[in-house]
């Protein structure tokens, strides 16, 4: 391609072309002449040449450029198919909801129609609140309903089982309501006849007992339709008791008190794990010294150091004493001891000489023998200033504080017994010791904390030998002992009670066989079994444990799984669970119990709707009392925005009042409200405070106690067996308080997932919440009246958390009696 135009004449060359002497020549001349402002016509002709001909170059290149990048672009429109498939290959979700997306089919017409029957049968002031209408109209598969105390949420959970039967056409066989107690089952089945009776419908015992039910009466049959287990037994409802009614045996499933039938088959087991098991005997040793010796008492105690003052004083009496004591036992008949050698080992307390009375070659342990407490506590020895029993007492705490060697301290001549069957080896009847697990109040015998320890790991949907490999105990903890033991005795126990004619299992590991973590044992259930599970209404569900959650949660799946096959041609179709509860009225964590699935219920049971209801009006107590509780509890962590408020006419609103402890003022105090007509509740935290109680009050109980039992206005029971129960006076005898730190609880807790990531002691967390609700349900108890007796500071609870810490100074609803504290 030319660079120039053909047109320009040929002398008109580009300059470029020319010879270089013209070139040069012509620039010359024509730098000469632009300096002289003249024009020559050759030069300005071929200068507008060259300016032509290098500005059509440039022009043209930049054209071309730029056409071509256009129309490659417009041809890459045109004719580029862009592919915007992804490259992944994502696997489909999976449906974890526990519930098909469905609602009840509620019409306005029909909910107008129901609540023009309710105003029709029901007096005017059992008329439901617009928030327990919210409860009994919930469509969605999944409600939970927040209840504080005083809600009326028995009377709605029945309206909305007559909704579901008689408006809906639900049969009562597609449903199950569970209570947790066997006095709230009863109770809520007489409401239940009751109510169904104004609708004209008759509904049998029968009927309403297989409605309202436990969740151990609902796992039962199902391991029974096993192949070999159809006669199977609780172990928890074992009884050497005639016609003793299994399905009401269970009346707290926290609350295992050890009878003589299961006493049997434990002693039994034990036993023989005892003969064949070396390494368990190899356990049992350090068990059975530890249980055995004197306990320890930190130097600085105020015992201690009051005592420590007269050592020297107490020893010079020390010979004297031993003779007094020996003497005591002998005329008893309970000394000498087969298998201890009479001795009088010498020790130094702060270089005083002290004496024991006999010498364990087996245990290579020194036996001291105390002061028996059914003696005379005023005997004393000839000439002696003290009692036998204060000398004896001092002796003991020096001992206690200053003595290292291994020391067994006998208190009762029974203790002599149980210490020659234990030097004897003799374990036909068990250990014959007992034990004490760090972090609970008091000891109790080997296997019953066995069987504590493996109730409460297992309640929280846990394998007992796999969570104590997961352990971790210092080198000379006996705790570490105790749970290798506890490990192989229960796999035993569990192996022993199946071999029972006929067979027996604890109700955990009925649980456990239709877990999460079992989901194809279901697959041997009749739908009979299953289809009582597809409409389920729960009671108190604050208090469920994980172990239930997860047969619920495994439970609802298979009937999910099932789908129609489960409700052909019936009324009832699908399911759903509507759970009733408080979070602020949970206080059986100390057995395994957690509020944190029923203040998590929608993460804890996926549905494709939910409905929360929060039931605020009380209906039992004045506003005094809502507030004094609320006051108490809102330091726990809770579902957030409640506050109740009370219902009914205006009443006269006494404050609840704190007193410091006195025995003598609470009688005279409850004697003026019995006299006056009022239901009473004493409730205490220790049997011991009951007793001395009872001393001052005993004109009233035998009064009361002599009349028929729905005329008795006076009851005495735990704050834990209150809940439920109402009264016009309440008297709370003693302060809640978190006293122990349980290492091994802190530890399964963590397994089970439960508590505040990265706390390492979740479960006493736990416990501080819940003593704070303990001291809200005792409260709540109230109708009327409220007084509230806390004990004054011991060494044991100085530092220790206490609900009365959260009174309200200067709150109208409490009025503080107390002297002040120094």
């Amino acid at each position: 391609m030319s660079l120039h135009s053909p047109d320009l004449p040929p002398d008109l060359l580009p300059l470029a072309q020319m010879p270089w002497f013209k070139r040069l020549a012509a620039r010359f001349f024509g730098h000469g002449l632009t300096r002289l402002r003249a024009q020559h016509r050759a030069s300005w002709l071929h200068g507008q040449a060259d300016g032509f001909r290098s500005g059509h170059t440039a022009g043209f290149d930049y054209g071309y450029k730029e056409g071509r990048a256009e129309g490659l672009e417009a041809g890459r429109q045109v004719l580029l198919i862009r592919d915007s498939r992804s490259t992944e290959h994502p696997a489909p979700q999976v449906d974890d909801l526990l519930f098909d997306d469905w609602r009840l089919p509620l019409t306005a017409e029909l909910k107008k129609r129901i609540k023009a029957d309710v105003a029709r049968l029901l007096p005017a002031h059992a008329q439901p609140s617009s928030g327990q209408w919210k409860m009994i109209f919930s469509d969605t598969p999944a409600t939970s309903v927040v209840a504080g105390a005083g809600a009326g949420k028995s009377t709605t959970l029945v309206l909305r089982i007559v909704l579901l039967s008689q408006y809906l056409g639900f049969e009562l066989d597609s449903m199950t309501v569970v209570t947790f107690t066997r006095e709230s089952r009863k109770d809520f089945i007489q409401k239940l006849i009751e109510m169904f009776a104004l609708w004209g419908r008759t509904v049998s015992q029968k009927e309403a007992r297989d409605l309202v039910r436990t969740f151990h009466s609902r796992i039962l049959p199902m391991v029974r339709s096993l192949p070999g287990f159809e006669r199977l037994q609780a172990f928890e409802t074992l009884s050497h008791r005639a016609g003793a009614d299994e399905d009401d045996a269970q009346g707290n499933p926290f609350d295992l008190r050890i009878n003589d039938a299961q006493r049997q088959q434990l002693n039994a087991c034990y036993y023989n794990l005892h003969q064949r098991d070396e390494r368990f005997r190899e356990l049992i040793q350090p068990l059975s010294r530890h249980a055995l010796q004197l306990k320890e008492l930190e130097r600085d105690h105020p015992d201690v150091q009051k005592r420590v003052a007269v050592t020297e004083l107490a020893a010079q009496r020390d010979e004297a004493l031993c003779d007094a004591i020996e003497d005591l036992w002998f005329r008893a008949g309970a000394w000498p001891i087969k298998g201890i050698e009479p001795k009088r080992q010498v020790f130094e307390i702060n270089g005083a000489r002290f004496h024991c009375h006999g010498y364990i070659k087996s245990l290579d342990t020194w036996v001291m023998l105390g002061f028996d407490p059914r003696e005379n506590p005023q005997l004393s020895r000839p000439g002696a200033k003290l009692s036998v029993r204060a000398e004896w007492a001092v002796k003991r705490t020096l001992f206690q504080a200053f003595c290292r060697k291994p020391l067994i301290w006998l208190d009762k001549y029974e203790d002599s017994k149980r210490l020659l069957s234990a030097v004897a080896g003799d374990v036909s009847a068990g250990p014959g010791f007992d034990y004490k697990v760090k972090g609970e109040l008091t000891s109790a015998p080997l296997l019953d904390c066995f069987v504590a320890a493996a109730g409460f790991i297992e309640n929280l949907g846990l394998d007992v030998p796999e969570a104590v490999g997961r352990m971790c105990f210092s080198s000379n903890d006996p705790d570490r002992y105790f749970f290798e033991a506890l490990s192989r005795f229960w796999r035993a126990f569990e192996d022993h009670l199946l071999d029972q004619s006929p067979p027996v299992m604890t109700y955990n590991r009925m649980f456990a066989l239709f877990s999460e973590h079992s989901p194809e044992n279901f697959k041997l259930l009749d739908d009979a079994l299953l289809r009582p599970l597809s409409h389920l209404m729960i009671d108190e569900f604050q208090d469920v444990s994980p172990q239930i959650v997860s047969w619920l949660r495994a439970s609802l799946r298979e009937v999910r799984r099932r789908s129609a096959a489960l409700h052909t041609g019936r009324g009832a179709q699908r399911s759903s669970l509507l759970c009733v509860g408080d979070d602020w009225q949970s206080i059986y964590g100390w057995r395994g119990s957690s509020p944190s699935f029923f203040m998590a219920f929608n993460k804890q049971f996926p549905s494709p709707t939910h409905t929360r209801v929060m039931l605020t009006d009380n209906y039992r107590s004045h506003q005094h009392i809502i507030d004094a509780a609320e006051h108490i509890v809102r330091g726990a962590a809770a579902i957030p925005g409640k506050k109740a408020k009370a219902s009914g006419a205006p009443r006269l609103a006494s404050p609840v009042t704190v007193l410091d402890r006195d025995d003598e003022g609470l009688a005279r105090r409850l004697d003026e409200h019995y006299r006056n007509g009022d239901t009473i509740l004493m409730l205490y935290r220790k049997s011991s405070d009951k007793l001395l109680i009872d001393k001052h009050i005993q004109s009233i109980v035998n009064v009361d106690s002599s009349l028929p039992y729905p005329q008795r206005r006076l009851r005495q029971m735990t704050y834990h067996s209150a809940k439920g129960l109402q009264a016009d006076a309440v008297f709370l005898l003693g302060d809640c308080q978190h006293l122990t730190s349980s290492p091994y609880k802190n530890q399964v807790y963590r397994m089970a997932g439960l508590g505040q990531d990265g706390d390492t002691e979740p479960y006493d967390a736990a416990q501080k919440d819940e003593i704070l609700r303990l001291a809200y349900v005792g409260i709540t108890r109230a109708v009327q009246h409220c007084y509230w007796y806390v004990d004054g500071q011991d060494n044991q609870a100085a530092n220790a958390p206490k609900a009365s810490d959260r009174i309200g100074v200067g709150k109208p609803f409490f009025k503080d009696h107390r002297r002040a504290r120094g």
